[in-house]
Order: structure tokens, then sequence, then C-alpha cells
């Protein structure tokens, strides 16, 4: 578990695929004083071309408003801030570039979120930052990539799942050149409602007692329907009915000066339109209310969380290493070992006591999650299945870090994997080294009196110093160094047992 840290500041920056936002906060007793937001149209979204490739002028407009951002953040500590991205730089598949050049900008580390991490978020900024009834909530966020839908309760979401659907995506789509046409927006009506059917069943089946609505588009069509009269925030039918044949009498996004629609808006706006009508229609809803916290507020109350032992990556560990049957006493061994070690090397090899010990800490916990699957290439299995399970907590990069040390944990080492996750590739190396070296030493299980063990690094290499006469009582240990020492000659790195 992490050390509990008592920041002054913190702040939550959302990468969006239409808007970028930041949030400044002061943590004070257990709950948030927010100080400073900012949030600018970036659309991201909209610069990514039928390869997925970002292109420069979208790059531009996200890196020029990170500039603004910067003098927010750039003199608060390393776990005071976090960056993340979320469906455009999912779908990017340059997304390494953009993030390259804004962490030159913004000096904190940026993450790339799976939607359902997402949607995981958003609930939480809902449910800290709107005042409801008890009961079982219905929240949905329409964002310029994807849109989120959560059924939860309290703090805790139950039900989680994002769609490729949002009104920039849309808009490219559909209403590309600014004509707001009844063909044109029955087009982008029935193509949400063809995503909704994977979900509508799901979500009904589970039931709610409210609903809530998050984000600019719903709020901009709350805001819209108040302005004519026809509700008082919330949005019903009624609104959304008259609100459609306003669009389409209108005709041009240009055009569209209605009351609570922003300039900025407007584009995307016939586009957020169909998306929450056909949510609507789908889910059979009669109203919905709108929450001003969202995926920020959210990515702020899980950072408070992290450095007040509340931290979601633990819960979402220990119920991973719970599914996939795994030996935690072991598991602990290990862990202990390879920390152990990590102290040990760790200034020697410019490690990183927080970030970096912290990964290798989760690895050692769930190294053996494959052995459910099958013995056979158990180390296989349990990336697979690391990388590609929704992990509430981590980001996209974790996962694949996490996996790569898992994959890495035994026989070859994808070296070359670990330089396209890291600059060098040399950090994941030692990790790797470390976790390796620790599940040898408890390759015997059960309790055992173990000895004090001296390690002396090198730039690519490893002393391992046992007590005189130790390793020659333990044969079984010396032939499993001697083997290992085979492996890692493969990646040019020396190890020695003395």
């Amino acid at each position: 578990m992490p050390q509990t840290k008592n920041f002054p500041l913190i702040a939550a920056i959302d990468l969006g695929s239409n808007s970028f936002h930041i949030v400044l906060a002061r943590p004070t007793n257990g709950d948030l004083r927010i100080l400073e937001r900012m949030g600018e149209k970036v659309q991201l979204a909209a610069g990514i071309d039928e390869s997925r490739q970002l292109n420069e002028a979208a790059m531009q407009r996200g890196l020029d408003c990170l500039k603004r951002f910067a003098q927010l953040v750039n003199t608060l500590p390393e776990g005071a801030v976090r960056i993340v991205g979320t469906n455009a730089l999912r779908e990017a598949r340059n997304r390494a570039e953009f993030i390259r050049r804004a962490e030159e900008i913004i000096h904190h580390q940026v993450e790339v979120i799976s939607g359902r991490e997402e949607a995981r978020l958003i609930y939480l900024g809902v449910s800290h930052t709107f005042p409801g009834p008890p009961g079982k909530r219905l929240v949905v966020d329409i964002g310029g990539g994807s849109t989120e839908f959560i059924i939860g309760e309290s703090f805790d979401s139950q039900l989680r799942e994002s769609l490729q659907m949002g009104c920039v995506s849309y808009t490219q789509r559909y209403f590309h050149d600014g004509r707001i046409t009844s063909s044109r927006y029955a087009q982008a009506y029935t193509a949400a409602r063809l995503e909704l059917m994977a979900i509508e069943k799901g979500l009904c089946r589970l039931g709610w007692d409210e609903s809530v609505g998050a984000s600019g588009t719903i709020r901009a069509v709350g805001l819209a329907i108040k302005a004519a009269g026809l509700g008082s925030g919330e949005i019903n039918r009624e609104g959304l009915a008259w609100l459609k044949r306003k669009a389409l009498k209108i005709g041009e996004t240009e055009k569209l000066d209605l009351e609570g629609i922003k300039p900025d808006r407007r584009g995307v706006f016939p586009a957020g339109l169909a998306i929450l009508e056909a949510v609507f229609d789908a889910l059979e809803l009669a109203q919905m209310s709108h929450s001003e916290g969202a995926l920020r507020e959210g990515v702020l109350y899980d950072l408070l969380g992290r450095h007040h032992h509340e931290d979601v990556r633990e819960r979402t560990l220990k119920s991973l290493m719970d599914r996939y049957h795994v030996d935690l006493e072991q598991a602990a061994r290990v862990e202990a070992k390879a920390l152990e070690a990590f102290d040990q090397v760790c200034e020697a090899w410019n490690l990183d006591g927080g970030r970096d010990r912290e990964l290798l800490g989760w690895a050692a916990r769930i190294h053996e999650v494959g052995l459910d699957i099958a013995h056979y290439h158990y180390h296989k299995h349990g990336a697979y299945l690391i990388e590609h399970s929704d992990l509430p907590g981590f980001s996209r990069r974790d996962q694949a870090l996490l996996a790569l040390l898992v994959r890495g944990h035994r026989r070859n080492i994808p070296q070359a994997r670990f330089a396209e996750l890291s600059e060098d590739g040399i950090t994941l190396t030692r990790l790797c080294v470390l976790l390796r070296f620790a599940i040898l030493f408890h390759h015997i299980r059960g309790p055992q009196q173990a000895p004090e063990i001296r390690l002396q690094p090198g730039d690519n290499s490893l002393d391992v110093v046992f007590p005189e006469g130790w390793l020659q009582a333990h044969p079984l240990t010396q032939a499993d160094f001697a083997q290992e020492a085979e492996w890692l000659k493969r990646i040019e790195f020396a190890l020695t047992v003395s």
C-alpha cells in the first residue's frame, strides 16, 4: 500500500475528445475545495483520419492548451497531478507522439484510460458532487468520441459500459459541412440506436431509480430546454422533441443561436442531440437531471483516495488474485523479497522509489494469475489476462507494463517490447531482473529461514552475495541461479552468484 501523502494542492486534467479541462483543488478533511477550473475546446477527435492518425493541427491545438494549463501544475510534486486521456487518444495510433510532446510541456505523466475506467471515474465524480435520493442511479456522459453508461449506488459503480459514439465523431460522420437535415439526423439517431442495442438489455435488467447526465452536451440540452420554458434544467421528452424540430428548421449548425447553447458548441450540438434522443428511446427514460461533476472531478476524488489508503487499485488487484486463485502467501513472499531487493539497488540503478517500486510490487503479487488457465506457458496466459482485463484504477499503460513484467518473469525476457514502452527499456529490464530474483529465491514454496543477501548492481550486471556455505547447502537454489544466469546472457545481462 502506498504511503499517505498530504499534498496541499492536487489537480486533474481531462484530455477529452472534444475539450481539455483542468481542475485545481485543495484537500480539506477528506473533501475537496475547488480553487480553479479551466476548459478549452480542442476537438482532438476531429483530427483523427481514416487510418487513425492524429494530425499535426489537432496535436498543436492540444499542446497549445496544455501550455496554458502547465502554469497551474508544473510546480506541483509528482503524485499531486493526474492527467487522463480518453477516446481520441485511445483511438489514435500515433498517441505516443502526442503524449511525448505533452509531457515535455506539462511535467507529469499522461495516462490513456480505457472506456470502462473512464466510466468508473465519471460515476465517482457525479456521486461526489450531485446530491440525490438513496437508490440506484443511471449516469450517462456523452463525450466527443464515446458515451459512457454507469449504474451504481452511493459511491460504488456496479455496471460500466462505453460505446463508440460521441458528439465530435458523429458530427464528422453526419454533419461535417454544418447542414442539418432530417435524413442526416435520422442516420445519426439510427447509428446510436444500433450501438445501444449491445448494452440496453443489460442496463434495463439491472434497473435504476434516477437518471443523471454529465458533461457539455447534456448540460447544453438542459439549458436550452429551460430557456424555452419547457423545464427547469432537466432533460425531458417534450424538450428534446422541441429542440429537434428547432434544429431541423434552422438547418445549419452556425445558425443555432439558441439560449443555453454556447457558440463553440453549436457545431457538435445536432450530433449530441441525436445521441441523447436515442438514449432516451432505448432506455425508455422520461427525464434526466444534470450533474456538474464528471470525469475530472472523479479523477480528483480518485487521486485523493489513493493518498488516504483507499486506493481502488488495491481492491482491483485483490479481486484479480481471488478470481484466478493466486497463492496469496507465495505472492506476499515474492513481493516482500522483490521490494527488499529493490531497496538495495534503487539508487545505483536510478529507479524511482515511488512509481517503479509500486509497479514491481504489483507485478510480484499477480505474477501467477496465469496458472489458473494452465501451467504450460502460464506467464504468457497471465500477461494476456492482465493486459486485456478491465482493471479499475489502472491506465492502459499501467496494464501494459504489468503484463510485460509478468510475461518476462520466467524464460525469455521480451526486451524489445520493454523498449517500446519506455525510452530505453533499461528500467523495465532491471525491474524484471529483480522480480525474477525474488521468484527464484522462493522457488521452494512455504516459509523458510531466509539468509541475509547482499546485491551488488552494475550497469548490466547483478552480483548476488549469499552467506558463506549457504548455496552449497541449498543445491536447488544454486542450480536455479545458474540456469537464470544463462537466460540473462541472452539479453547481455551478467548475473553472478557468490
